[in-house]
Order: structure tokens, then sequence, then C-alpha cells
């Protein structure tokens, strides 16, 4: 009899892989030195980092069949090589200091491995605790929250001992390895698996599982109302989230009137909420629900965008800062436990794939628009105004859901009753 894997280390391995890929995060790092040893501008530069969120979400929708089709494991190898290639690559790219070849190699191939990654582990998380779909799904999207807080200083020191290009080759083989051996752990649990004793406590009364309202294909999915809810809410959340991240430095300075060195310190700290926003929100989840847990997001961040221009308190801006943070990584780790609630884990991977393209269209719309606001009226007031708008719409698409909840839970009951009663 095939011995059964511990889902403590499924989940270890799950946190192995997103923290080697949260890498991304902590670009900016890069960002001075090579536009001091090559003379590149800074969007030059910056346009790297688009690139490889790009095809993150590119790479993660299309590639989502082959995490099911071929499991987490083989997902997760692919990932690691095409992650490792990139960021080894890169080290190639700044050796020869070709721009076009960084792109490639960091923006293209290091895109598709966090894509790839990203999805291959949470997808198998889900089907291993079903009893903690948000606890697990929190763990794993937290290490990416939480990477650029880890690998931040370690490659700030690599630079300046061993220059740009020796701290690529370094990262790469040392995330290429921390891939493998994770996925060489990965694995999706036997067909009816549930956790030891779990059995006894559904039978008990004292454990109860809700029956996920369907299982679809992905491409039955995306012909369903809720999966465009779904993308529609995700999508405003990044995008105001990433907006606000993109310029909480100096946000920081013009409100509240931090020095750089504070607001620098401040957005540090800030990040850490981020991570813990993950774990914390995809576990209160499992207690008050997914559809309560995005219409409190929702509701919190109406009240914050719209105070946040109007504080001139250093103390209470931080504190709402931190909240905005927490919802924005929580938005992330709770929607793939939404996903299997809505849509079943029979292509979770492929479903949780094509939501994320969400991510790739708001991690290029939110900074632009920032920007661009602070560009037209010298501010980010006018623009966190407006994002506070784009949070009611949120709210009521978060309500409209439920509707759609509802009515597919009569169905299913009316369903089964017809059922028993031909039985």
């Amino acid at each position: 009899m095939k011995k059964t894997k511990n889902r403590w280390l499924i989940a270890a391995s799950a946190v192995g892989i997103h923290i080697s890929i949260g890498s991304v995060y902590a670009w900016s790092n890069f960002t001075t030195p090579l536009m001091e040893e090559f003379n590149w501008s800074a969007s030059q530069v910056q346009f790297t980092f688009s690139l490889a969120i790009l095809f993150l979400g590119l790479s993660a929708a299309f590639l989502g069949h082959f995490v099911e089709k071929h499991g987490p494991k083989k997902a997760g190898l692919l990932a690691a090589a095409f992650f490792g290639a990139g960021i080894i690559g890169s080290g190639l790219a700044v050796k020869l200091g070709s721009l076009p070849l960084l792109y490639i190699t960091y923006g293209v191939l290091g895109g598709i491995g966090l894509g790839v990654g990203y999805i291959a582990p949470v997808s198998t998380l889900v089907k291993w605790f079903p009893d903690r779909r948000g606890l697990a799904t929190g763990l794993a999207i937290m290490g990416f929250g939480f990477a650029a807080a880890i690998s931040s200083p370690i490659m700030d020191s690599l630079i300046k001992s061993v220059g740009t290009a020796n701290t690529f080759y370094i990262l790469g083989v040392s995330y290429l390895a921390v891939m493998v051996l994770s996925s060489l752990y990965l694995e999706k649990p036997e067909e009816g698996w549930v956790p030891a004793g779990f059995k006894e406590k559904l039978q008990s009364g004292k454990s109860k599982i809700k029956t996920d309202l369907s299982q679809l294909t992905a491409n039955e999915a995306v012909k369903t109302s809720r999966f465009w809810y779904l993308w529609i809410m995700l999508f405003i959340n990044v995008t105001c989230g990433i907006a606000i991240l993109s310029a909480a430095k100096p946000l920081a300075q013009e409100s509240i009137g931090l020095s750089t060195a504070e607001a620098a310190a401040l957005v540090g700290i800030l990040g850490l909420f981020n991570g813990f926003g993950r774990i914390g929100w995809a576990s209160i989840s499992d207690y008050i629900g997914r559809p309560n847990t995005y219409t409190t997001f929702f509701a919190l961040q109406i009240v914050l965008f719209f105070l946040l221009p109007h504080t001139s308190a250093a103390l209470l801006f931080q504190v709402m800062l931190a909240v905005v943070y927490t919802c924005y990584g929580g938005g992330f780790a709770s929607i793939p436990a939404y996903i299997g609630d809505l849509f079943g884990t029979k292509q979770l991977g492929a479903i949780h794939g094509y939501i994320l393209t969400a991510w790739a269209a708001a991690g290029l719309a939110g900074p632009m628009f920032a920007a661009w606001v602070k560009d037209t009226t010298g501010s980010y007031a006018g623009s966190l105004s407006f994002f506070a708008g784009l949070f009611v719409i949120a709210l009521i698409v978060s309500l409209l859901i439920r509707r759609d909840i509802h009515k597919l839970r009569k169905q299913n009951e009316a369903t089964n009753t017809s059922s028993t009663l031909a039985g």
C-alpha cells in the first residue's frame, strides 16, 4: 500500500516555491545598479519587472491546463527550469550589457516560471486541506508576500560584494535548487482522501465540510457569470492595492511629511502586513466564508481610501495603510479557496490561471493610473478618491455573486431532493 505524504510538508514545499518566485517583488534592488552601470533609464529598467508580471498572468492562464494534466510535480519542475534559466540568463544579459536579452531572460523566461510556479502548488494544497482551504492557500501565498523582505537584504549584500551579474548567477542557482527540491515532494492526494480523524469528526457532527457548488472544467467555468464576478473583484482589489504599493513612499512623504528614510522604513514594515494579511485573511475566510471576506475587504477599503487623503495624523495614516496592505495580500490568498468553493477542484489550477489574468491587467493599470494622476494634478490624493469609487463597484459585485451562489445552492438542493425521492 502506497504511503500517504505529509500534507504539512506539501505545504512547506509550496512555501519553498513561492518564496523563490516571490523574490520578483525585490526587483527594485537591481534598478539603481543597472542604471548606473549601463546608463539605462528608470523606465527601461522598470519595464523588465512589468514584463515579468505580464508573463506571470499569461503563463498562468495558458499553462493552467498543463498543471492539471501533468500534476504539480512536473509543473513545479517546469517552473523551476524557466525561473532558474531566467535568473541565470539575466546574469549573462548583464555581463553582455544587453537590455533586450534582460527582457527575454528575466521578463519572459522568468515571468513564465513565475506564472506556473504560482498556480502549481496552490491548486494541490486545496485538495490536501479540504478542512482548511483558506489556511493552506494562505500559507503558500504568504511565502510569496514575504519573499521580498527575505531576499532584499541578500540581494543588496551580494550586489555590493560580487557585482550585479554574479548576483544573478548565485540567486538563479539557489532558486533552481530550492524549487526543484520543493517540486519533487509535491503530489496530489488520492481520490477521496481526507485527513486522519476527519471522517469521525464529520460523523460526530464536530466538523462540517461545505460541499462545492459545482465541479466544472476551466472552459465551463469561464462561461459563468460568477467567474467574471471573481475576475472583476480581484482586478479592482489588485489595481488599487498595487497603485498604493507603487506610490506608498512618496504618498507618505506628501501626506504626513515623513523623511525619505522614514518613508522607506515604513514601506518595509508595510510589506510585512502584505504577508501577514495573506495568511490572516485566508484563515479568517475558513470561518466567516469567502463571500463575507471579500465584502469586508471592499467595505473597509471604501472608507480607508476616502479618508487617506484627508488624514494628517501620522500614526492613523500608517495604521490605515497597513490595513489596506492586509486586504491587498488577503485578496490573493483567499481567491484559490473561493474558486474551489464555486467551481470545485476538478480543474482548480487552470481556473486559477485564468483568474490571474486580472493580476496581469491590474499590474499595468494601477501604477500607470496613479502616476498619471500625480503628473496631472501634482498629488496622489485624486487617485485615492477614484480608487474608493472603484471599491464601491467591487462591493456591489461582491453582493451580486452572493445572489448567484444562493440561486445555485437552491438548484443543488432541489436536484438532491428529487434524486432522493427517485431513489
